[in-house]
């Protein structure tokens, strides 16, 4: 893997879910993070998804870096073990500075705080203030509903097939960061004033 992407950020979920395969499938991607020197980018939070992909990295040489807001630092979610942790006021700044500093973004298996993190990367992809991968790790098919209405979208007309391409379901890390190093961002959408 050429050194293009140096930085991922992950948003994931703050729970671990129903399944004991998802966090373990959290902690295999870290490892693979930390393997091929790729930081980590993430929420600073210690449970869950989260706290398994960070300690995952952490656990095998890699460099994480944490962005948390300070209420939920305050209500002591941080993992304070992380090569950085940075408390910011609130979550719009905390989205900013995740999209900021990583290559590409990805989203594993979460919830709604997960779908608004990286649904908020594409739509920004559109407007052309994003340049940057947005992708789904597809662990099991976690994502494929999701998958199946943004074709819908773009059949009926909501979006162009430019976005709709721009955006990678990955079920293998290889593959994931295949489409980070190759990836070209669409032009961003144009307007008539007719």
């Amino acid at each position: 893997m050429t050194a293009t992407i140096q930085k991922i950020a992950v948003y994931c979920g703050a729970n671990s879910g129903n399944d004991p395969h998802f966090v373990r499938e959290a902690k295999r991607f870290g490892k693979q993070m930390a393997k091929h020197h790729i930081e980590l980018v993430y929420g600073g939070g210690r449970y869950g998804m989260m706290g398994a992909v960070a300690n995952a990295v952490l656990d095998n040489g890699g460099t994480v870096h944490g962005i948390i807001t300070k209420e939920l630092a305050d209500r002591g979610t941080a993992l304070e073990r992380l090569t950085d942790l940075q408390i910011v006021p609130n979550m719009d700044i905390r989205k900013q500075k995740m999209m900021d500093m990583a290559d590409g973004m990805v989203a594993l298996p979460g919830g709604y705080g997960t779908l608004e993190e990286i649904s908020e990367a594409i739509s920004w992809t559109t407007i052309g203030d994003n340049h940057k991968p947005a992708t789904f790790y597809n662990y099991e098919g976690f994502y494929d509903p999701l998958h199946n209405m943004l074709r819908r979208m773009y059949y009926k007309g909501f979006a162009e097939k430019s976005f709709l391409d721009a955006i990678y379901f990955a079920n293998h890390f290889r593959d994931l960061i295949s489409f980070m190093e190759h990836y070209k961002a669409p032009a961003h959408r144009q307007y008539n004033h007719n």
